[in-house]
């Protein structure tokens, strides 16, 4: 049994290969998405293709997912061939668009499914209608690994897979998939050859003292945590300028520096901690719905985490822009967030994620009504 789609995006890969046309690869600033980014990209040079753009989509200046400002960006490219990758699924406008600028889109995403799929050529995702691969919970580098295997097919060496491996068992780890079945045997076999990995941003982490004493698994938490710095310097985010690196000097100033900026995003992860706990001392919700123009998009999801593992209850919490609002969203094992968004969606712009961690977009008018919409909705569960 097959992911559904997978050998057709596969083929479709090959042909724009062969035909020597443009790809961009278009990837979320996360590790998972970055790592997804990564094994896409050194397959397509292995097999000699023309990656004309690696584009991340910076979040605070453009939001999530596909987006006009990124189209408009890529605009000059087309005709090409277009893989989104660790996102897409909701982008039903933003996929119109592409396909009239001269792009053919290809989506491989692990995100819930709103209702429906965009018009995209392609659509990677087990969740889809029709999809019968039994396993549904793959991080995306998982499905992107899985692509690598049909793509590269004799060409995969051992030493190939080992590297994809790593980055698949980090991402998965990183996007806290359940480590269970087909993640199990990649998070397994991945980590097995970690200690010896090629990759000087690896090697330079793994020599750092304070991650080098702890057993394994930890070890890859703390990477993971010093590499989710989403800034978007040289068009690229932290993590894939770090694990592209060639040199183990450069390799090494450049993980002093995420020392440093580590320190920094404490410090702004607690002074945002703080406020919320203030606002929300005397309200007495189903739900925590707050935000604020000051706060940095990219921190929302961590203090989201911290604050419903503290008050168990969804918390949504925004950055608040001129016209509009993204937000993140994170809620207790029992709940699902993007339901609950999908019965309130005429006040969002764009929704989507996994059940117990998500995203939003909304006009700042429709706050309120969106915020009291799923009040409701919790108080009726």
């Amino acid at each position: 049994m097959e992911i559904k789609n997978l050998k057709k995006a596969a083929t479709r890969i090959r042909k724009a290969i062969k035909n020597k046309e443009r790809i961009i690869i278009y990837g979320d600033s996360d590790m998972d998405g970055v790592c997804s980014v990564i094994i896409l990209k050194e397959c397509i040079k292995n097999l000699g293709g023309d990656i004309v753009e690696i584009y991340f989509p910076d979040r605070e200046t453009e939001g999530y997912g596909i987006n006009k400002i990124a189209l408009n960006n890529l605009r000059s490219h087309a005709p090409a061939l277009l893989i989104a990758l660790d996102l897409g699924i909701g982008n039903f406008k933003e996929v119109d668009i592409a396909n009239k600028m001269g792009f053919s889109v290809i989506i491989i995403d692990h995100h819930e499914i709103p209702d429906k799929v965009p018009n995209a050529d392609i659509v990677v995702d087990p969740k889809q209608e029709g999809d019968k691969y039994p396993f549904k919970l793959f991080a995306n580098v998982g499905l992107v690994y899985r692509l690598s295997v049909v793509l590269l097919k004799n060409k995969m060496t051992e030493s190939l897979r080992k590297d994809f491996l790593e980055l698949a068992a980090m991402a998965t780890i990183a996007d806290m998939m359940p480590q269970t079945d087909d993640n199990e045997e990649i998070i397994l076999e991945g980590l097995s050859s970690l200690r010896n990995s090629w990759r000087p941003g690896i090697q330079a982490l793994l020599e750092l003292e304070f991650i080098n004493s702890l057993s394994l698994m930890y070890q890859v938490n703390k990477m993971n945590s010093l590499m989710n710095l989403r800034d978007i310097g040289e068009k690229t985010p932290t993590a894939f300028r770090l694990l592209t690196i060639s040199n183990i000097e450069d390799a090494g100033r450049m993980v002093e520096k995420l020392l440093e900026k580590s320190i920094e995003k404490k410090r702004k992860i607690k002074d945002i901690l703080e406020q919320v706990e203030a606002r929300i001392s005397f309200k007495k919700n189903s739900i925590i719905f707050e935000g604020d123009s000051s706060w940095e998009l990219v921190l929302l999801g961590i203090v989201c985490s911290i604050t419903t593992q503290k008050h168990n209850k969804p918390v949504f919490l925004y950055r608040k822009d001129k016209e509009d609002s993204q937000g993140s969203i994170r809620a207790p094992k029992d709940h699902n967030v993007v339901e609950a968004m999908k019965t309130c969606s005429r006040y969002f712009m764009t929704y989507g994620g996994h059940p117990t961690a998500a995203g939003f977009r909304a006009k700042n008018k429709n706050l309120d009504k969106a915020k009291e919409c799923l009040i409701e909705y919790y108080y009726n569960k």
